[in-house]
């Protein structure tokens, strides 16, 4: 089968492809710097032909709220038209769990009318609703950098390895549409505060993370509701402990280099 993989370079995009193609099947990855472009169409067309399943991970390459916005509007429409076009019969799309909660987010806002235009469109469709991924909580961490102290929110949060949700997306990108959302998430619910102190602590990042109910996360301010999943998540494999003791026999991340990004991506 034929599967077409939309930012098939990125964090999970790379691992997913590895998957599917580990259980045999032909996998196109596809993004700008290999010729396919959702936002201008470049590409779309010939990518997609004989494809079966396409799996959209691409993301907004900006977060200003208009970006945002007109990212997943406009590569949205193209993409599920050029799919129809094309016969494909499931449409796979990763959004996060709590989209529909988070209106006051540009981010959010975005993500739900790509959703949107998924459940408007003819071709039937799994979208994959993650938490927040664990290789996120550095961006997280330099999200709420405030002098050099780390303002983060105590909220609720069930965070994922990359590995879990790839090895979820091929699990739905082979199984029958659902024609609605399956949330994913890993096996531990603690604080968001708490998690990213984690992180720090393993990097051996000395600096302070405060508990500030307060603090928003990218533009809201977030409650024990927003950011988890309901009972009937998918559970990953990959305990949050478990995963920062190999970061730290393994690397050493530097947050103060890199540019706060929003998932998923």
């Amino acid at each position: 089968m034929k599967i077409v993989v939309i930012g098939g370079t990125g964090l999970i995009g790379s691992r997913t492809v590895e998957r599917l193609r580990r259980k045999g099947h032909e996998v196109l990855v596809a993004s700008p710097d290999r010729g396919v472009d959702t936002v201008t169409g470049e590409g779309l067309a010939d990518a997609l032909e004989g494809a079966s399943v396409v799996i959209d991970l691409a993301n907004s390459p900006s977060f200003e709220d208009r970006a945002v916005m007109d990212f997943f509007r406009t590569a949205g429409r193209n993409l599920l038209a050029a799919e129809a076009a094309a016969g494909v019969t499931h449409h796979i799309a990763l959004s996060v769990v709590g989209t529909e909660r988070l209106q006051g987010s540009g981010y959010f806002r975005g993500k739900l009318a790509q959703e949107e235009l998924i459940r408007a469109s003819p071709i039937p469709y799994t979208i994959v609703h993650s938490t927040q991924f664990f290789e996120f909580m550095g961006a997280i961490a330099k999200a709420g950098n405030v002098d050099g102290t780390f303002r983060v929110s105590p909220a609720a949060v069930q965070p994922i390895a990359a590995d879990d949700v790839a090895d979820a997306v091929a699990d739905f990108a082979l199984a029958a549409p659902l024609g609605g959302i399956v949330e994913i998430a890993g096996p531990d619910r603690l604080s968001l505060s708490e998690a990213v102190a984690a992180y720090l602590a393993a990097i051996e990042d000395p600096r302070r993370v405060v508990a500030d109910a307060d603090a928003p996360y990218f533009g809201v301010v977030l409650n024990d509701g927003s950011l988890v999943p309901g009972p009937d998540a998918r559970i990953g494999v990959t305990n949050f402990a478990d995963w920062l003791a190999g970061l730290a026999k393994t690397s050493r991340p530097q947050i103060t280099r890199r540019t706060a990004a929003q998932q998923p991506a």
